[in-house]
This record gives structure tokens, sequence and C-alpha cells, in this order.
């Protein structure tokens, strides 16, 4: 157990240089299967591999936390609203797989801007 508050950029980029330094496996979902479809919706509207289960690759990313500045980037605010903004459009056309579809396509062609510059803005993600 940790008593730290990591919700502070600092505590945030510790988080990530813990991780990598010990290797810790990266999840690339909760677990259940509604969190599957849904994730692997999302990574084919953004052009991202399906999550691959098993293994040491990863559908995106690396399969263990190894780069704090590249594991911060994978798990920004910013990528987890898109997310949860397109699973919430998502639900809302319920099962039908051609309304599916068709919401799908509205974020074809979005994508994250990413800093290239190597500057570390807003990694808390709480």
């Amino acid at each position: 157990y940790w008593a730290y508050d990591w919700q502070t950029d600092e505590m945030t980029m510790r988080k990530y240089q813990i991780s990598a330094n010990e290797r810790f496996y990266k999840q690339e979902y909760c677990g259940c299967s509604f969190s599957l479809r849904d994730s692997n919706d999302w990574r084919k509207a953004n052009g991202i591999p399906k999550i691959q289960i098993g293994g040491n690759s990863a559908g995106l990313g690396e399969r263990y936390f190894t780069n704090p500045l590249v594991d911060a980037a994978e798990e920004s605010q910013e990528v987890v609203d898109e997310f949860f903004a397109q699973a919430n459009e998502l639900a809302k056309v319920g099962a039908d797989k051609t309304q599916r579809k068709a919401t799908l396509e509205l974020y074809k062609e979005r994508r994250k801007n990413e800093a290239h510059d190597g500057s570390i803005n807003g990694l808390n993600n709480w």
C-alpha cells in the first residue's frame, strides 16, 4: 500500500518511473467482455490494433511499462477522455451493428495530436 498522493504531475511521473523500473504489466482493458468490445471498437476507429490477450506483445505500445514518458502519453487524460466520449456515443446506439459501424465512422479521421518536443504537460490523468 502506498500512502502517497499520486494526484499531482510529479507523483504521476513517479508512478510511471516505478512502473517502468519494475516492468509492471500493462493491462489494456478492465477484463470484462464489454470493455474488450468497446476498447476494440475505439481502437478500430482510431487506427490502433486490437487488444492482444496474453503473450509478450500488446495491441498498443508495449506489454510492460518501459518508458515513463511514452507510458504517460498512452494513458493521458486526453486519451482517457476521448475513449469514454466515444464509448458513450457507442452506448447510445446500442447493439445494432449497423448503427455502431456508422457511429465509428465519425471517429475514423480523428487522431490525438501529440507533442513531439518531449514536454511533460498534464500527465495527471486523475
